[in-house]
């Protein structure tokens, strides 16, 4: 399942734009500006960013020259009332991918959606694929040897997470925010039943290990082979 990020300023937009992409089987972040989708994309892996050009503290066009001055290859589509060429132009020399004039049709959008994430070739980057141990993130699936591995949901995504970043510290607070979400009623024991829960699945699984942080969370390490 793909992350999208909506920066949209127009509340009314953002949520139909939100709801439609969640109706077809899309991960949704919302921001309002510039400055809070990069505080996002600081904490989320994004596949595709939809982003209207005119907001308050930090425009469409500033967020692009951002992300590409950081060699953010993220692709960008961008929404926006504005459909005059040099908007247009400008938009594409600072590195958007696609361009969609308001009132947008969202059937229309989603095609747009589709072609830019199979253009990224986002599709095949989304495994991770150590020694003889294969996550699939697109089918939701582990396996090792050819044996296939039954992880719920959470868990797949928890291990997916730290398997994406290792020998980085996720707290508690972040996994359980990026993973449950920001209104979950669930609190953090959960994580370190999810992390019982995969260790005992994954008991034989030699490359990699998931070390408990006292009191902090927890990261992956990628084990050498012997």
């Amino acid at each position: 399942m793909f992350n999208i990020l909506i920066v949209e300023d127009d509340k009314n937009l953002r949520k139909l734009v939100v709801t439609y992409l969640k109706k077809n089987n899309y991960n949704t972040y919302e921001s309002i500006d510039g400055k809070e989708a990069l505080n996002i994309l600081d904490k989320n892996y994004i596949d595709l960013i939809i982003s209207d050009i005119m907001m308050p503290k930090m425009s469409g066009f500033d967020l692009i020259k951002e992300l590409r001055e950081n060699n953010f290859k993220v692709p960008i589509l961008l929404i926006t009332a504005k459909g005059e060429i040099e908007d247009k132009k400008n938009g594409f020399l600072l590195g958007a991918d696609d361009y969609m004039v308001k009132p947008i049709n969202l059937e229309e959008l989603l095609l747009r959606v589709q072609v830019l994430l199979r253009r990224s070739k986002s599709i095949n980057e989304k495994k991770i694929k150590i020694d003889n141990f294969i996550l699939d993130y697109n089918q939701m699936s582990v396996k090792r040897n050819n044996k296939t591995y039954n992880l719920v949901n959470k868990e797949f995504l928890l291990l997916y997470k730290l398997l994406s970043f290792p020998n980085i510290i996720f707290t508690r607070h972040e996994l359980m925010e990026e993973i449950w979400g920001f209104e979950s009623e669930s609190d953090y024991r959960t994580i370190d039943v999810h992390i019982k829960r995969i260790r005992e699945k994954l008991y034989v699984v030699k490359e990699f290990s998931i070390i408990t942080i006292r009191g902090v969370g927890y990261k992956v390490i990628i084990n050498n082979k012997e």
